[in-house]
């Protein structure tokens, strides 16, 4: 932000040297005096408003354009001043020739009119910024809610009526089968904004596939490559299992000989890549939500890492590979 504050000051004064008119002075020292004047200023009216921020969090939209206007005002009122001043004593060149003005009035008259202009554009466009990023995550995270919502009926279905007849044959397994499936329920409920850690993120996918195994048996098979990164690293909640759901669904589900199912992490200069491989039918159909699921994770990454993050997809005529890049932090 300070360096954000530097360059727009530097550019209004490279355009207020630009129009300058009559000036005694060559170019580049004009452009000097104005850069000094303007970077001050600019600096401490940043300076002011960090530290004004925390009283302005609870104000309306109107009375804080109003006190950023106040402020802005007051300090170029300041510095104009003190510029003059300094001026009048100390800034003369060797043929006697003030560097710094030294008429107080219409000095503090330009600057306090330049002032209203940049602060109210500045305000607007902030406005205008702040509020297109409000709209851009409302919108991603109504997709987020709306897909965490539409949880494929079929699958709690199957899995609780594979429940009931685990508590008939195997009690144990039952109450594992239950644990899975509640962990993965609370995960969803909570939140895939929320950031979990690597270790939490791993154990859901794998709950997940151990109910898919229940009902899939030896038809799926998932191998697991994962200890090359930190169990601390941090991610996007339910960000592995809802490509393991793609890859069973779409991968295993219309095999009937059923496949296997790779998963592996690494740390790749700086980065954590997943990657997920499954088998494909020779005549396979596409099978709805797969593009719907994808697309939707491609969007999280993008608001929550920007250009940093990213989902490349493989697409083989014998396998499917879904690849995600995010920067590692712990």
């Amino acid at each position: 932000m300070v360096f954000a504050v530097v360059m727009i000051a530097e550019l209004l004064a490279f355009v207020l040297a630009l129009v300058r008119t009559g000036s005694p002075w060559p170019f580049l020292i004009d452009l000097g005096r104005i850069s000094m004047f303007v970077q001050w200023l600019g600096l401490s009216s940043a300076a002011l408003l960090c530290v004004a921020r925390p009283r302005l969090a609870g104000l309306s939209t109107a009375a804080v354009a109003a006190v950023v206007f106040a402020l802005t005002i007051t300090n170029t009122a300041v510095f104009s001043g003190l510029t003059v001043w300094f001026g009048s004593l100390y800034a003369a060149a060797a043929d006697g020739t003030r560097l710094l003005p030294t008429e107080l009035t219409p000095f503090l008259l330009r600057n306090e009119g330049i002032c209203v202009i940049v602060t109210a554009l500045l305000l607007r466009y902030f406005y205008v910024a702040d509020a297109w990023r409000r709209q851009v995550r409302a919108e991603n995270r109504a997709r987020i809610d709306a897909l965490q919502a539409r949880m494929r009926p079929h699958f709690l279905f199957n899995s609780m009526n594979t429940i009931a007849a685990l508590t008939r044959s195997d009690a144990a397994a039952a109450e594992q089968a239950v644990e899975d499936l509640a962990d993965l329920l609370r995960a969803t409920l909570k939140g895939a904004e929320q950031p979990l850690t690597f270790a939490e993120e791993l154990e859901i996918a794998r709950g997940y596939a151990r109910i898919e195994s229940l009902r899939l048996g030896e038809r799926l098979r998932v191998e697991w490559d994962v200890d090359g990164v930190p169990r601390t690293a941090r991610l996007p909640g339910l960000t592995l299992q809802p490509l393991l759901e793609n890859a069973i669904y779409h991968g295993i589900e219309p095999l009937p000989e059923g496949g296997t199912v790779r998963v592996a992490a690494r740390v790749e200069d700086g980065r954590l890549v997943l990657t997920l491989t499954n088998p494909l039918a020779p005549d396979r159909a596409q099978r709805p939500g797969n593009r719907l699921a994808l697309d939707n994770l491609r969007e999280r990454l993008k608001l929550a890492y920007g250009e940093r993050g990213s989902l490349e997809i493989e697409n083989e005529p014998d396998r499917y590979t879904v690849a995600v890049a995010l920067p590692l932090s712990t």
